[in-house]
């Protein structure tokens, strides 16, 4: 997670690349966007672990800082903090919060761009945290003491999120010597099979990394395969052999054999039998059901090679680990903000601070006028549900009351908010936080809206300022991450082996161009003809590629 100043709210997404060895490679491309060269950037090389030991200092604020988070009842793995100046901070970044990653170009470009947004100005990324046990968290060497206890009360929100938010549970706590391990293998990889032949099969299993269903680490989707091995015959006796060859035969003596195994009964599992072998000889159509997981229907039914297939695997593996974080970063960064805000306001600050504080916690909860910041929105709507549970403004009275000025002074002092934020934390995601404790009241204090686009002057404008416009548009743009629902249909399209996805249209159309680079790195894995069923100009229509060309055509 990054905490980062008022010029980068717009970026907001989690930083999930890296380079090798620890170090990123940067490439250089020409006009057309070939790859042309690489060069090595500035900066250290940067080692697996930093292991520096906070300055006293620092160690004696993260010592009473840690007691007073846990005073106010926040859990937290053990919490390993490290001082890094702003180039090892860039590198961090790009890989994720990871001081190693497998090689890959574009880990290094992510370097390029976040150490030159520092040089110009453009950005700072104050700290960062990853989710393992126990927690590694970066603070930049340049912050003053006051930045320093904002962002360890931040991190420290953060960890306590890790920790106990259901959508964290199944995530890989272990994860910084997974990533080692990921880096090991793709670098043997490298050596053995080279550089390109495996960075250009990493670029088109990358290309599809968001292709996975976040929710299956918690709902049971299908029937787990178990192969069971036939009873082998030898050692059994003659009755026993025969009532193998015959479905449905129990092993029987002669004289009881009609009574054991009616003739009925053996005709029915006798036609159960053949059913099945005809199902089996007809043209195979997988999956039975719509598939979601792409990367993991191709684990399963690619022609893979034993290290593609394995290179596969830490493309889905990391993608299920960085997955919760997509899900719950307005309730992350919330919850962090929540906790840093209250800490510093009732104990971190000394007069000469209050100021600086001010003035930085003010630019990070900057609004922008045309972009949710989650910082913002995440906090307060959890002061606006603690304030609503410790008044008691919920159930079935506070629904049904109509007169404003009474919902204006409603107040029965429960003092239940603070118990309420905790439970909330525990146990929802975005969406279901949204949509759950999102009211008008909230979106009328706060001013928002829902906006569109007006064909008629070229220009984006407010659209409605209704409670439930606002709330569905919120809601959509949430839903899978505002990325396209796509799922696996059939595996054998047309008998002939060829991939078919299906769009899940829901107003928006897939990017053409995106739509195609996509379907070509799909079927260098698959190896054959791969299609996906969209909607284009308001039909719906099929996209497809054989291996050489593109072809779109209407869906009859």
């Amino acid at each position: 997670m990054e905490w980062r100043d008022r010029n980068t709210m717009a970026d907001q997404r989690v930083r999930r690349n890296a380079s090798v060895a620890g170090l990123p490679r940067l490439a250089e491309f020409d006009g057309h966007g070939r790859h042309v060269s690489w060069k090595e950037p500035r900066g250290p090389n940067m080692p697996i672990s930093i292991q520096r030991e906070l300055p006293q200092e620092l160690a004696d604020v993260q010592k009473v800082l840690s007691a007073k988070a846990r005073e106010y009842g926040l859990d937290f793995f053990e919490t390993n903090f490290e001082v890094v100046d702003y180039d090892e901070m860039s590198m961090l970044a790009a890989f994720g919060g990871f001081p190693v990653r497998y090689p890959h170009w574009r880990f290094g470009a992510q370097y390029d761009e976040l150490s030159k947004g520092y040089e110009y100005g453009l950005q700072k990324i104050y700290e960062m945290v990853i989710n393992t046990n126990p927690c590694y968290a970066y603070l930049l060497k340049s912050n003053s003491l006051m930045d320093q206890k904002l962002v360890i009360a931040h991190v420290y929100g953060h960890c306590d999120f890790f920790k106990n938010n259901a959508w964290f549970q199944p995530t890989n706590r272990k994860m910084l010597d997974e990533m080692a391990n990921h880096a090991a293998r793709v670098n043997r990889y490298i050596d053995k099979y080279g550089h390109e032949e495996v960075e250009g099969f990493l670029d088109a299993c990358l290309s599809l990394e968001d292709l996975v269903d976040p929710h299956a680490p918690h709902i049971r989707r299908r029937d787990e395969h178990v192969a069971s091995s036939a009873a082998s015959p030898i050692g059994k006796s003659d009755d026993e052999k025969e009532a193998d060859d015959t479905p449905g035969k129990l092993p029987s003596k002669d004289y009881m054999d009609d009574f054991i195994n009616p003739r009925a009964a053996l005709d029915k599992a006798d036609k159960e039998q053949k059913e099945k072998q005809k199902k089996k000889e007809e043209p195979r159509t997988f999956p039975p059901e719509p598939e979601r997981d792409l990367l993991l229907f191709l684990l399963e039914h690619a022609p893979l090679k034993p290290w593609q297939h394995d290179i596969l695997q830490i493309v889905r593996d990391e993608a299920y680990y960085f997955a919760p974080q997509a899900q719950t970063k307005i309730m992350n960064e919330g919850w962090a903000s929540y906790w840093h805000s209250t800490i510093m306001t009732t104990f971190g600050l000394s007069d000469g601070e209050v100021i600086d504080y001010a003035d930085h916690h003010s630019g990070t909860m900057a609004m922008s006028a045309n972009r949710l910041n989650p910082y913002k929105i995440g906090i307060e709507l959890y002061r606006d549900i603690e304030e609503r549970w410790d008044k008691g403004q919920f159930g079935h009275d506070w629904e049904t009351c109509d007169d404003y000025d009474e919902k204006r002074r409603w107040d029965k002092d429960l003092k239940l908010g603070r118990k309420k934020i905790f439970e909330v934390r525990r146990v929802h995601n975005d969406v279901t936080f949204i949509d759950a404790y999102l009211t008008p009241e909230f979106c009328q204090k706060h001013k928002l809206f829902s906006f569109a686009y007006n064909d008629g002057n070229d220009n984006y404008e407010i659209a409605s300022r209704q409670f439930q416009e606002i709330k569905q548009q919120l809601l959509t743009s949430l839903a899978n991450h505002g990325r396209p629902f796509i799922y696996v249909t059939d595996g054998n399209y047309k008998n002939r082996g060829e991939l078919y996805l299906k769009h899940q249209f829901q107003g928006a159309e897939l990017k053409h161009d995106y739509a195609r680079d996509t379907l070509a790195n799909l079927q260098r894995i698959w190896g054959r003809p791969v299609h996906i069923e969209t909607v284009v100009d308001e039909k719906p229509s099929v996209i497809s590629f054989d291996g050489t060309n593109h072809e779109m055509r209407q869906k009859p």
